[in-house]
């Protein structure tokens, strides 16, 4: 019998994209090279199209009803669960994250535990912001005056990029809270640092998470986010990372394109670096994609 040791082979991945629950091939077919910040190669990952994207947001249109219809509470539950998952893929996502954005293990390590601790934060805040972001209003008459926080609907999240932020924690801090909200979204992941992004769907589909309540594309920012940008069916647009990935100039052109169709934006840090993800978030992002709605009701005799 032969003593020939054979070398190993690793199983080279191919990502998908996260859309409705499920983790289709890009449209186009194609696929583009990750690399670290050695330029080595780390794995291939879905070149989404406009119509990955319009896809994308059919899916989260169709999850708006039934995600903002969920009891706050539940919605926490839900977020809760995330946490816990990625705590279990604690060592997958550090090393990630170390890839993607070119630093230690331990560096890396405390900056997953971050993102995880920040969904528990927001995963807190589910049946609690409406007692800041609602409240009763003194009238001069015979009614209770209420006003209440509802969801604005479909969110468009342009993810923040490796070099000016986290791709992990920052990815974090600008879906948690508008998921927490009850809005669905649809994310251009970080062309450049995409890993940490798609395997938080691989988390997302095997958490309680619906179906469409979270979307991510991976690929050209230029491609995906004009097409949030000017799409009727969207109805808030976040431009976290629009700068840092393609300049001041596109991201004026994507806040035109959404003011035409009267889109809520959250618009993007002018210096990307000026972006502290470590920092606590605080309440606005939570606030940033709600609507009020105002109640009148007679107080009887």
């Amino acid at each position: 019998m032969s003593d020939t040791t054979f070398q190993r082979l690793d199983v080279l991945k191919t990502y998908k994209l996260y859309v409705g629950g499920k983790f289709p091939r890009s449209e186009s077919g194609r696929v583009y090279e990750v690399t670290d910040s050695k330029g080595d190669w780390l794995a291939n990952a879905p070149l989404g199209t406009r119509k990955d994207t319009r896809d994308a947001v059919v899916a989260a249109r169709a999850a708006v009803k039934g995600w903002a219809g969920t009891t706050a509470y539940n919605r926490g539950q839900v977020l809760y669960r995330v946490a816990e998952m990625l705590q279990g893929r604690r060592e997958q996502f550090a090393a990630e994250v170390a890839l993607s954005e070119g630093i230690g293990s331990k560096k890396a390590a405390a900056l997953v535990d971050a993102a995880i601790d920040r969904w528990v934060w927001y995963a807190g805040w589910t049946d609690k912001v409406a007692q800041i972001a609602g409240g009763a209003n003194p009238v001069a008459g015979p009614y209770f005056n209420l006003s209440t926080p509802e969801p604005t609907g479909v969110v468009g999240i342009v993810a923040p990029q490796a070099g000016y932020g986290h791709s992990l924690l920052g990815l974090v801090s600008v879906i948690a809270p508008a998921i927490a909200t009850g809005n669905t979204v649809v994310v251009a992941a970080a062309a450049d640092a995409p890993l940490p992004a798609l395997s938080l769907g691989e988390v997302l589909a095997t958490s309680d998470v619906p179906g469409g309540v979270v979307n991510i594309i991976s690929g050209r920012t230029a491609d995906i986010a004009p097409t949030l940008a000017s799409h009727q069916d969207v109805n808030a647009l976040d431009l976290t990372g629009a700068i840092a990935a393609d300049g001041p100039g596109a991201a004026q052109a994507l806040e035109a394109a959404a003011a035409d169709t009267l889109k809520r934006v959250v618009r993007p840090e002018l210096d990307p670096f000026a972006q502290d993800w470590t920092n606590a978030p605080g309440t606005d992002r939570l606030l940033s994609f709600l609507e009020t709605k105002t109640v009148w009701h007679p107080m009887g005799i």
